[in-house]
């Protein structure tokens, strides 16, 4: 699904979004509402976004390409009114002089230099609080330096007890979920409301992504053998017996890799939008997409490997129309293995603000007796 602006009226462009005053005054800035949508006239929504100063393009996060904002008149208002599909929650940042920026109109960030937006019909996701572009989001006090061994280098894994502590919940991209979207604190909030049981969050930050989450062994080996140990040093109460990995793209890709390959490991699964289209050679590709159907993962599940004790939820962006196949054909596979499977779409496209509330969610339904 891509975007685009519209040809509105000039006069009418800001009324029709409910903003009062003269655009580009300090009354109208003081006023201004941004993100704001509206519906659309043939379905979805229309929704205005404004940017004050310089020339800016508004980028999105892969669901659409980037919009270049349009300038009222001689003032310091730049905005653009993009056309949105029903059911979209969307990462963004303005870019100025490919400089990246948080929209200062907006409260919801994703780190320092983005933020999101979500049409009005988009669903709630409850516990992940609302934390601002300039927000320090708090992170976990177990910090555990992770060096050498069959992954060589250093990287820094974070631990946090939800509840006391409990299953081990592997987070893949661990950094993403500390910095960008405050994990820790849904997970929290999710035990809170007895919407999760007692576990230990382990983030496990990737160096090298197309590397290390490639169906290679060499990630889940070190895991298996040098992790574990790690965490026990610390004295946080961890089980890995109920050991949930959770993945999202290429993660999502490694999460299943290893539940495939290292069943006595891995035998609970949570992957969002997952790299299906992966294969041997698939990253040389012009289009990644493109290339058979299902990828190196279906094609080892077609071997008919038995996957009764493995309890799976897939979810994908319902904008994701070029991943669907790929994700449909592996569910059904899975399946067929004698897995317990899960499937939902989130409302997004390929985009960690969409998968939020499927990783709480689905992290809960794999570990459910």
């Amino acid at each position: 699904m891509s975007s685009g602006t519209l040809d509105s009226c000039p006069e009418n462009v800001f009324a029709a979004f409910g903003l009062p005053g003269t655009p580009g005054t300090d009354a109208f800035w003081a006023a201004g509402r941004a993100p704001s949508s509206v519906p659309a006239d043939d379905g979805g929504w229309v929704t205005l976004f404004l940017w004050r100063g310089s020339p800016a393009t508004l980028d999105f996060e892969s669901w659409s390409k980037p919009v270049p904002l349009r300038r009222w008149g001689g003032t310091d208002c730049w905005y653009a009114e993009v056309r949105m599909p029903a059911r979209l929650r969307v990462t963004y940042r303005f870019l100025v002089d490919d400089v990246p920026y948080a929209d200062p109109s907006n409260p919801v960030g994703a780190g320092g230099d983005r933020s999101v937006v979500a049409t009005p019909d988009a669903p709630h996701q409850p516990h992940w609080p609302v934390v601002g572009a300039d927000d320090v989001l708090p992170v976990p006090g177990t910090r555990l330096r992770w060096a050498g061994g069959r992954l060589g280098g250093r990287r820094t894994v974070r631990v946090h007890p939800v509840g006391g502590g409990g299953p081990v919940v592997l987070l893949l991209d661990g950094d993403d979920w500390l910095y960008l979207h405050p994990a820790m604190t849904a997970f929290d909030a999710a035990f809170a409301a007895g919407e999760m049981p007692a576990v230990t969050l382990v983030f496990v930050p990737a160096k090298d992504r197309p590397a290390e989450f490639a169906c290679r062994p060499e990630l889940w080996e070190a895991v298996r053998d040098e992790l574990p140990p790690l965490v026990a040093e610390s004295g946080v109460a961890a089980d890995w017996d109920r050991l949930v990995v959770a993945g999202q793209s290429l993660g999502g890709l490694s999460a299943v890799y290893a539940a495939l390959e290292f069943p006595g490991l891995v035998s609970r699964v949570a992957c969002q939008s997952p790299s299906f289209w992966w294969a041997p050679g698939a990253m040389d590709r012009a289009d990644l997409v493109d290339g058979p159907v299902g990828g190196a993962v279906a094609d080892r599940l077609r071997e008919r490997p038995d996957l009764s004790g493995l309890r799976i939820a897939f979810d994908v962006g319902e904008h994701e129309a070029r991943m669907l196949p790929h994700c449909e054909l592996v569910e059904e596979l899975t399946g067929r293995a004698g897995a317990t499977v899960r499937v939902s779409r989130s409302a997004s496209g390929h985009d960690r603000a969409g998968w939020r509330h499927a990783l709480l969610r689905d992290v809960a339904w794999a570990l459910a007796r």
